[in-house]
């Protein structure tokens, strides 16, 4: 009878969160709320003020307690089809943990990780042993689409009994990058090709930094690009007129793949499309038809900028950094790691970018 219960719950869960993948059905943003919104974008930049310094990289550093982490039970409503939960922690900081076998727990840990080494804009990921939450039910991921699904949520989340705990073992804890969300009714995030919008003269980020965006995106494999899976920041703070807001990659738990963590399928696609002398960047050969990623050609400053970071890792770095996402195979991974940064610092020049202007 339990087995039966579980597979119901399992089967009802992933029906009731199939409408939140495809993004269809947002309502339109009310216009002024839209227009801030895209005011923010072309004012927006990719890289922390934070100066790049190859040799201070940790990939060891963890944002909360690697053996042991407490935390209580926050509902909320349930997206995505991966086994997670909302929980705050003793200070009431809110963190999300995510549960059970899944390649997307590697994929994120290795791909933030790296993206706030290079200087990007990324949440903070950490593998933890076990992580007791005080509050959750069995299974709080399909119990919780269940109960959605039949729409009971508000009648258990007024019976939570935190008094009573359950522990998760060998999860991932994501701290979400310091800053508020700038956003416009539900519309979150934004798409691969709005960062055309993003204008240096107004305080953006030059076409160089842009394109290292671009080129980072192809290099992870980044192929899952819906708009919610970016996010658009003001760093440390909530004002409305945020002065330098920061456009970053948010979702990274299909990458290094496509469809997570793969090292043989990550291997299997050069970072250039077509003819190398052009220095075009796709994703057409990817789920989606890579998404809301657009074909484009990268600026000389970009490969330069991108590949001269990439290059200053050490491969003792490179190596700690798959090992701390949990993956197997390690040399394949830093092999294959060291090959695409290979391609990109070899590549030969391309086109430069105009000084001024839009990334686009």
């Amino acid at each position: 009878m339990k087995r039966t219960l579980v597979s119901v719950a399992l089967v009802a869960g992933v029906a009731a969160i199939s409408g939140f993948e495809n993004g269809d059905g947002i309502p339109v943003p009310p216009a002024r709320e839209w227009a801030a919104r895209n005011d923010a974008l072309t004012r927006a930049r990719v890289f922390r003020d934070a100066v790049f310094d190859a040799s201070a990289i940790d990939p060891n550093k963890r944002s909360v307690d690697g053996a042991l982490t407490t935390c209580r039970y926050r509902p909320s409503e349930v997206t995505g089809t991966t086994p997670k939960f909302d929980c705050e922690l003793p200070n009431g900081d809110k963190v999300k943990v995510k549960y059970g076998w899944t390649k997307e727990i590697p994929s994120e840990i290795a791909s933030t990780r790296l993206l706030h080494a290079l200087g990007f804009g990324a949440d903070h990921v950490s593998r933890v042993e076990t992580v007791r939450c005080y509050g959750c039910p069995f299974q709080p991921f399909y119990t919780r689409s269940l109960a959605q699904l039949l729409g009971f949520d508000g009648f258990l989340d007024e019976r939570i009994n935190y008094t009573a705990y359950r522990d998760f073992h060998d999860v991932s804890v994501e701290r979400n990058f310091e800053g508020e969300a700038i956003e416009a009714g539900d519309a979150r995030g934004w798409e691969f090709h709005e960062l055309k919008m993003i204008n240096p003269s107004r305080g953006g980020a030059t076409r160089a930094e842009v394109d290292a965006l671009r080129l980072m995106a192809v290099f992870l494999h980044h192929w899952d690009n819906k708009a919610a899976n970016q996010r658009l920041v003001c760093p440390g703070s909530d004002k409305p007129d945020c002065p330098h807001p920061l456009a970053m990659i948010q979702d990274v738990g299909s990458d290094f793949g496509p469809k997570k963590a793969d090292v043989d399928n990550w291997r299997s696609k050069p970072v250039w499309f077509g003819n190398r002398a052009q220095c075009l960047v796709s994703m057409k050969g990817m789920p989606y038809n890579g998404g809301t990623f657009e074909d484009v050609a990268i600026s000389e400053e970009g490969r330069r900028l991108l590949g001269g970071r990439l290059s200053q890792l050490r491969p003792e770095q490179i190596e700690t950094l798959f090992v701390v996402a949990g993956l197997d195979d390690i040399p394949e991974w830093v092999a294959t790691f060291q090959d695409k940064v290979r391609q990109i610092v070899e590549q030969g020049a391309c086109p430069s970018s105009v000084a001024k202007g839009r990334a686009s």
